[in-house]
């Protein structure tokens, strides 16, 4: 069974002219309500104070940007991604704001921001832990920076990525990968490394259960953002045979409801440190 027809032939980089290493914005906008959900609780929790320069990092098609937009009106809003395809979709989405390609692993903000919004972004680094202590230092005082790292390791659709990546004729390309991906870590460890940094730290966690259409929608969800470390690896031959065997452990994983439903678990972490 190949991926196609699985799946309606998921296309995993928006158009075959498109380098297989730039995200597919409309196939990460599927889920746009749920995934925009987690930013909007992140944002609830920074105050509002007078603020003058914002930076959104790894702002994707632009939807977290849009809230910090409407935020903080009057202020410049900085977007940085690596994706041509999602910064064409941000910029077109949120005209006022500015946007820079550039790896957020490697970029350092001016020194003076008064926010600093990472959602969903700084678990992709190799050291998201050292990121966090040099974006503290790019703050004004009293300015914020407010995180939110997926925490699903252990979760059944991650588990299954590890378990494909193993076991196919990809496995010596895929398994470094496999082992390389970041850990987040609990809500301790980050309070204890946090805390003497910061005035303030506001730490919480939130597991979210998404309601979804069926095993190849939770292919989907994650075919726009997780699996894009393993699929930039892979010929589309693979990728369709990856993603095929994927869904087969999912539909294991993740059984249907009464209603046809299946329930994609979805922990989160979040904190909010005051410089």
């Amino acid at each position: 069974m190949t991926a196609a027809q699985a799946q309606g032939s998921l296309d995993v980089n928006g158009g075959s002219g498109r380098h297989a290493s730039d995200w597919n914005s409309k196939l990460y906008l599927k889920f746009e309500a749920e995934r925009t959900r987690a930013a909007r609780d992140l944002l609830a929790r920074v105050p509002y104070c007078e603020t003058r320069l914002v930076f959104d990092l790894g702002c994707g098609p632009g939807n977290s940007t849009e809230l910090l937009a409407s935020s903080f009106p009057g202020a410049a809003i900085v977007g940085i991604d690596t994706s041509d395809n999602m910064l064409d979709v941000a910029r077109a989405r949120v005209p006022g704001a500015s946007f820079v390609n550039a790896d957020i692993g490697d970029w350092r903000p001016p020194e003076g921001a008064d926010v600093i919004f990472a959602n969903a972004s700084l678990h992709f680094l190799a050291d998201h832990r050292s990121a966090i202590t040099w974006l503290l230092h790019a703050l004004r005082p009293g300015g914020r920076l407010a995180v939110q790292m997926p925490n699903n390791t252990h979760e059944p659709s991650h588990a299954a990525m590890r378990m494909v990546a193993a076991d196919g004729p990809w496995a010596s390309r895929l398994l470094p990968i496999a082992k390389s991906l970041t850990v987040v870590g609990q809500a301790e460890e980050y309070y204890d490394l946090l805390a003497p940094l910061c005035r303030k730290v506001d730490i919480w966690q939130t597991v979210y259960v998404h309601p979804l259409d069926g095993a190849g929608d939770v292919v989907e969800w994650f075919a726009g953002s997780g699996l894009r470390p393993f699929l930039d690896l892979l010929t589309p031959a693979e990728t369709d045979e990856f993603l095929a065997r994927y869904r087969e452990r999912l539909a294991q994983a993740y059984p249907g409801r009464p209603n046809g439903k299946v329930l994609l678990r979805y922990p989160r972490i979040f904190f909010v440190l005051q410089k």
